[in-house]
């Protein structure tokens, strides 16, 4: 169900928003009357993208981000980039790709509340929506680096969510047992078939139902939810 006019007069910036569920949930809050700027770093993928506004960008580099969250000044922030990086155990792990994952999954979001969180306190305003993952929650084997890095965006947006608790901005997070986009290309057909199998629902998420609660979760009705990580899991998540 869209709501028309959610959020008119309202500014939002999705990162990793030229695929998978940075897309949907951009399209979901435009369709909904806010003002989106998509920020990726494929130029091809953001050539395609239908936004008042996109960006190429390079989030790793937090002096890039500081400079752009100062242009774009939203009011809404929903931070989607991610890869999972190769699926095998920890001893066998690439140092090159460990760093790799930590970089673009928690230090890049890291980065992106760091520079908006200032913006949106002086308009005592503001949302902030993680994308964790409940690898982050359980840890998958054969996934070290993920399930570390989404760990770590879960405990970083509950200190935010503290530290932001008095000025009217909320920063949340959503952990959603797997959800079939172009990201299970860089997945092993043995890890997609665990993670069915952990899901009690028996089923994977859609865009569109992680897209409907990250837009409760940006919205006003979500005042009173702040420094919480919403499981999306069809019943997998146990705490």
């Amino acid at each position: 169900m869209i709501f028309e006019n959610r959020f008119a007069g309202r500014s939002a910036v999705i990162t990793g928003g030229a695929a998978g569920l940075g897309a949907g949930i951009a399209a979901r809050i435009a369709a909904e009357g806010g003002r989106v700027e998509v920020w990726d770093i494929d130029a091809d993928a953001l050539a395609g993208i239908d936004a008042h506004a996109t960006r190429q960008i390079d989030v790793t580099d937090a002096e890039a981000v500081s400079a752009a969250m100062a242009q774009a000044s939203p009011d809404i922030l929903v931070c989607s980039a991610g890869i999972t990086g190769p699926n095998t155990t920890t001893w066998d792990y690439p140092v090159a790709d460990w760093l790799a994952v930590q970089n673009l999954n928690l230090n890049a979001v890291f980065y992106c509340c760091r520079a908006a969180a200032p913006i949106m306190a002086t308009k005592s305003w503001g949302r902030i929506i993680n994308i964790a993952s409940i690898a982050g929650k359980e840890g998958n084997p054969n996934a070290p680096a993920y399930s570390a890095s989404k760990a770590g965006v879960i405990g970083l947006t509950k200190s935010l969510g503290k530290e932001l608790a008095t000025t009217g901005v909320t920063c949340n997070a959503i952990a959603p047992a797997a959800v079939r986009t172009a990201i299970f290309e860089q997945m092993t057909q043995d890890h997609i078939d665990f993670m069915q199998s952990k899901i009690p629902m028996g089923r994977f998420g859609t865009v569109e139902e992680i897209a409907a609660m990250a837009c409760w979760l940006a919205s006003d009705e979500a005042s009173f939810s702040t420094g919480f990580c919403f499981d999306q899991s069809g019943g997998r998540a146990t705490g």
